[in-house]
């Protein structure tokens, strides 16, 4: 209901902005894939994982190298969500198994922004916000509809000690347990072709959040053992499959040219799993990369939070450019609301920039000057300002990004001013969303 009217009311206030913008608005389709690495696609650089469509998507379209997200799942879905980073946000509870927290009544998600603005949305996979109670769902939260899993596809035994059962869900009826994983990617695209497909006067917006590439892996059968690289390639090439059908769907329906399909993962691949995982099938090498970044998933070395993205819009975002310049999933919140509504976000704080003008090649350079990486929910122990990188977890680290991508040369001792900035900037954010003292370690499923 809380949703409901968010959204109504988000709907009268952007009124005017959306009749003015109404024919240039796209329908959005945004793949949010999970534990994908920086290196696990064909145009990022993997040797022998086959992907396609992501590859072709990146040759129309514009790819993105400098691309942030978080370490780990909850936050990184904050952050995208929200417009905001996700040391600001505060679920008031864990949203796992069991987890009583979920997103505030105050916050504005993207969905609820493109609701209001008259978009039918649908979100078909991972959610990971909140589902104690049904306010938190995403049917309550500015989606239409929704075909997924409450949390992460590990979150039962034997890989985490819960009784809790993992259920999949329709809208907030639980309909499958347990969840037959081998099926669900090629389920969740029969859903997302059959929204994309749907015949409608007004723009629609797609969230896809599959299970995979997160731990134990279930590609389907149609895919195990083709890849040239395991199991863990096998639902990469799914995945890539899956972004092959929903393009389809759109240029079938005529919607080519109308719509906006952004690839990108929301954190980087778990190469260093925990003994918990390495048990029931899962095996070490049956994990992604990061190419040539240091660190994985659950880091903020920049394999840890630097993604692959990929945006096509046809007569917009296109041209196969490829830009270094920094940019964000809280940039994609902003950009979206700007483009679907015709006005800026009235999420606050806000932590995200519009990037239409640097995507389409007005702009040469990006609005994104600096990046804070949290430690999951928690303080910013890490900064980007231009090239540089100050990290602070394991003593003083800076690291020059553009001469050093892969983080192996600690200039901190060279550059004594840099240090001081970075630092100084990191004590300004620390004050500005409370640190620990707003948002405090509370006791949840270890990821």
């Amino acid at each position: 209901m809380r949703g409901v009217i968010a959204a109504i009311a988000i709907g009268f206030a952007l009124l005017p902005a959306r009749a003015a913008t109404s024919a240039s608005r796209p329908n959005i389709v945004l793949i949010f894939a999970d534990d994908l690495g920086y290196g696990d696609i064909g145009c990022f650089g993997h040797p022998l994982i086959q992907t396609p469509n992501i590859d072709a998507l990146a040759r129309r379209g514009v790819r993105l190298t400098s691309f942030y997200s978080a370490p780990s799942c909850v936050p990184a879905r904050a952050q995208l969500m929200l417009g905001k980073y996700a040391g600001r946000v505060d679920f008031l509870g864990g949203t796992g198994p069991g987890g009583k927290g979920g997103i505030a009544g105050a916050e504005i998600t993207l969905a609820e922004a493109l609701q209001g603005a008259g978009y039918h949305t649908a979100m078909v996979g991972k959610w990971h916000l909140g589902n104690a109670e049904d306010r938190f769902l995403p049917t309550a939260q500015g989606f239409d509809s929704w075909l997924g899993l409450p949390y992460s596809n590990d979150m039962v035994k034997p890989w985490v000690q819960t009784d809790v059962p993992l259920w999949l869900y329709e809208g907030s009826r639980k309909i499958e347990h347990p969840v037959k994983l081998d099926t669900l990617t090629a389920r969740y695209t029969e859903r997302s072709v059959d929204f994309i497909r749907r015949k409608r006067e007004v723009p629609f917006f797609l969230y896809f959040a599959p299970a995979m590439v997160h731990l134990p892996l279930a590609p389907g059968a149609a895919f195990r053992g083709r890849s040239r690289a395991g199991l863990y390639g096998d639902a990469v090439e799914e995945i890539d499959w899956a972004v092959g059908e929903m393009l389809k769907a759109v240029r079938e329906a005529g919607k080519e040219r109308d719509t906006l399909v952004i690839f990108t993962s929301d954190n980087g691949p778990w190469i260093n799993p925990p003994p918990r995982m390495l048990q029931a099938g899962n095996l070490l090498w049956h994990v992604g990369s990061a190419g040539a970044l240091r660190g994985a998933k659950g880091s903020t070395y920049e394999g840890g939070v630097r993604v692959p993205a990929v945006l096509h819009w046809p007569g917009h975002f296109e041209g196969g450019r490829t830009s270094a310049d920094m940019a964000a999933t809280m940039d994609l919140y902003a950009t979206l609301v700007r483009l679907g509504t015709g006005a800026a976000p009235r999420q606050s704080p806000m932590d995200g920039h519009d990037f239409t003008a640097f995507l389409d090649g007005t702009a040469k350079e990006s609005p994104r000057k600096e990046f804070f990486y949290f430690s999951g929910r928690q303080q910013a122990i890490a900064v980007r300002v231009g090239p540089w990188k100050l990290r602070l977890n394991d003593g003083i680290e800076l690291f020059h990004l553009e001469l050093d991508p892969s983080e192996r040369h600690n200039r901190a001792e060279e550059m004594p001013e840099i240090v001081a900035r970075l630092k100084l900037r990191l004590e300004q954010m620390a004050t500005e969303v409370g640190g620990a003292k707003t948002n405090p370690p509370r006791p949840r499923t270890k990821k």
